[in-house]
């Protein structure tokens, strides 16, 4: 029995797993952790302990066509599909130019596919759109960490989960969604008393449980409480002055601003305590080292880039950065979410954390990419919403849609169904069917996954991991980097001769040259021995960024980017009382397209629900298990209700995991809107104004209850 290392492809958490196997037979197939990945140190989830029980389920397995969306699909060879192609990117150039054409990938990707991609795009095809998931979880994180430091990149490691005095977790809930990161702060939480754990959540998770200080706050109001704390810092003297004055820049406009958060005039807003505001920067004052992680929570707002920009203004306010144990960290949501961001997977990027409107940035691209000056188009590509508006205005030739569901994934879900059945011509490419998507596809592309294609993925920590194949993919299934190479040489472009993935990989690396994401110290033949962390030049990485206080801007300074506190996009009213908030679950992965394959996981958590506090539900005479109608300015949908104190009051919970294929109805999405950061672009998904409706007669026992 052989044993192979691989990555779990779910969060971006990036665990090591140990697979042994006897070859293509999948029941013989035993996974566990990796005791020697840095990351995850042997430990493993339920979904990567299960991730084999998906491989063989609903695959797609051959180029599938239909001409309009009402014929029936018919199998086709990989020549035919690539011919399709190829004359409809020829037709859309022709028609509408390059910004025809626009592909919508995934943060599922190897960095590998994602480079292919970007090269053949942005640099041939001369468009800059493309654009990913990553647009709904990451972009923030992203656009804060530019704004105030200078550049992406979490600056801290997993090992400073277990050198911190202080862990602040703002709207995260890591228990569930990133459950390795938690058990390994959470077990060093236990072992060390004076260790304290601050949770700032609507909802009482199985994170808030373990927390010593739970801040319940209402939705949106985080950074009038984190301008609160930092008030306090500032009053009661807490203030590194020396780092502030040698390394920041804009402190007195922050001052200034900060000095409308006192507690008295913000508790009422957040709807806690004064004395627990004063307590969460208490804690934070007494620490040495405070580490703060965040996720959806923070970055899926109107204010996203707002909330990040506002958890690193306090950590340049103590001087809390560069050292162990302490720091501002994204938890990213998607197993290679960080290496789309370095290889450029969102439409402003560029390979190397590179940006298409720096002259300087697409020139080096443009010269390492053997292309006329010129090629780089100057202007931002589309965003997952623009995708979506310019879908309705029949500006679009050519959706090219990979390893992403957004038919169940993307807000004001009905508008974006409409727009998808606009579209003249769909490629939908991804390793299963049926999706909710592929009903809107004009043409599907057989992808292999994992453990059927070589390729790396970086994980939050900045861990590269090698993710060889361990079988060949079934059908006619091929690997998203060979699709995208195989249409560029179709259509006479030169340079995509990659004979393996490796290749593909050595030339990527060339363009992190120099940059805050330097990985030419990574090849295949070093990840065999083990997973590497950048930046990385020579035989080992760096763990953390910025531990010489110097970052990458114009003066090697940090800024404070304050800002005033917004609120939500759409508070709610008279007419909409309540807020809804939607998240995952432990079990499930975003739309089930694997997790809802997979039995121990559908007993786990075989329904959706709505959580609804005791109060509401009396309020409303709603009782536990009953079928109740959501509804907001933009759709409805049903879910039984789970009454719990763990809900804010006035606020209600839906996972957001189940589309139309696992359940009647019962669309999260459906009741969202798509407001965006301004900076970001990143979508509103955690909030929304409902109505809560009871359905006469339709009691139903919950399976949660």
């Amino acid at each position: 029995m052989s044993s192979s290392k691989t990555l779990c492809p779910y969060c971006g958490v990036g665990c090591g797993l140990e697979v042994c196997n006897t070859g293509d037979d999948l029941p013989a197939w035993k996974v566990r952790g990796d005791r020697h990945h840095p990351s995850s140190q042997g430990m493993v989830c339920v979904k990567g302990a299960t991730i084999t029980e998906s491989l063989d389920q609903d695959r797609l397995l051959y180029p599938m066509y239909r001409r309009t969306l009402a014929s029936p699909w018919q199998r086709i060879s990989w020549q035919q599909a690539e011919n399709l192609i190829v004359d409809r990117i020829r037709t859309t150039l022709q028609n509408q130019g390059p910004g025809g054409i626009c592909m919508y990938g995934s943060g599922q990707l190897q960095t590998e596919d994602y480079y292919v991609a970007q090269k053949l795009l942005k640099g041939h095809l001369g468009t800059n759109n493309f654009d990913s998931n990553s647009r709904l979880c990451m972009s923030s994180a992203v656009s804060g960490y530019v704004h105030s430091l200078g550049s992406d990149g979490p600056p801290c490691c997993y090992e400073d989960l277990e050198l911190t005095d202080c862990a602040f977790l703002i709207g995260t809930n890591t228990a569930e969604c990133h459950p390795i990161v938690f058990n390994r702060f959470r077990r060093y939480h236990k072992q060390n008393p004076w260790v304290k754990l601050v949770v700032i959540d609507p909802r009482r998770t199985p994170t808030a449980e373990a927390a010593d200080l739970h801040l319940a706050i209402q939705p949106g109001t985080d950074i009038d409480l984190l301008n609160s704390i930092a008030y306090l810092i500032w009053q009661a003297g807490g203030v590194d002055y020396e780092f502030i004055k040698a390394h920041t820049n804009n402190y007195g406009e922050f001052l200034e601003v900060i000095h409308h958060y006192a507690p008295a005039q913000v508790a009422g807003r957040c709807g806690v305590r004064p004395e627990d505001i004063y307590l969460a920067a208490q804690y934070w004052l007494q620490a040495k080292r405070v580490l703060s992680l965040w996720s959806m929570g923070v970055n899926q707002s109107s204010e996203g880039t707002a909330k990040v920009c506002s958890i690193i203004n306090l950590h340049l306010l103590t001087g809390q950065i560069g050292r162990p144990g302490c720091g501002p960290f994204s938890l990213t949501g998607q197993p290679n979410a960080m290496g789309g961001r370095e290889v450029g997977g969102l439409a402003h990027l560029l390979p190397g954390y590179r940006v298409v409107s720096d002259p300087g940035d697409r020139a080096t691209v443009e010269q390492f990419w053997h292309l006329p000056a010129g090629s780089i188009s100057p202007q931002p590509g589309l965003t997952s919403g623009e995708i979506i508006a310019s879908l309705e205005s029949d500006q679009l030739g050519l959706l090219w849609i990979v390893a992403t569901n957004p038919a169940v994934s993307m807000p004001d879900l009905e508008r974006v169904k409409r727009a998808l059945g606009r579209s003249p011509f769909t490629i939908y490419q991804d390793a299963y069917y049926p999706t909710e998507t592929a009903e809107f596809a004009h043409l599907l592309l057989p992808a292999a996954q994992w453990a059927e294609k070589t390729g790396t993925m970086t994980n939050s920590e900045r861990y590269v991991t090698l993710c060889p194949a361990l079988r060949r993919p079934p059908g006619e299934a091929k690997a998203d980097w060979e699709i995208f190479a195989q249409v560029a040489k179709q259509l006479g472009f030169a340079g995509f001769d990659f004979a393996s993935a490796a290749q593909v990989h050595q030339e990527y690396v060339q363009l992190t040259r120099g940059r805050v994401c330097d990985q030419t110290g990574i090849s295949y033949d070093r990840l065999a021995g083990g997973p590497l962390q950048w930046p990385c030049t020579g035989q080992t990485g760096q763990a953390r960024l910025y531990t010489d206080w110097q970052f990458p801007t114009g003066d090697g300074r940090a800024w404070f980017r304050p800002f005033h506190s917004q609120g939500l996009a759409e508070p709610p009213d008279v007419d909409y009382p309540f807020v809804l908030t939607v998240g995952r679950l432990y079990g499930h992965w975003h739309t089930q397209t694997r997790t809802g394959r997979v039995d121990k996981i559908k007993k786990m958590h075989p329904q959706p629900f709505v959580e609804i506090h005791p109060r509401d539900a009396a309020k409303l005479e709603i009782n536990q298990g009953e079928l109740v109608e959501l509804r907001s300015r933009r759709g409805q949908a049903k879910f039984p209700a789970q009454i719990t104190a763990n809900i804010t009051p006035g606020t209600v919970f839906v996972p957001l995991h189940w589309g139309a294929l696992w359940a009647e109805q019962a669309e999260g999405n459906a009741l969202t809107h798509g407001a965006v950061c301004p900076i970001s672009h990143q979508p509103e998904l955690k909030a929304c104004a409902v109505q809560i409706h009871r359905i006469n007669n339709s009691a139903i026992q919950s399976q949660r209850g």
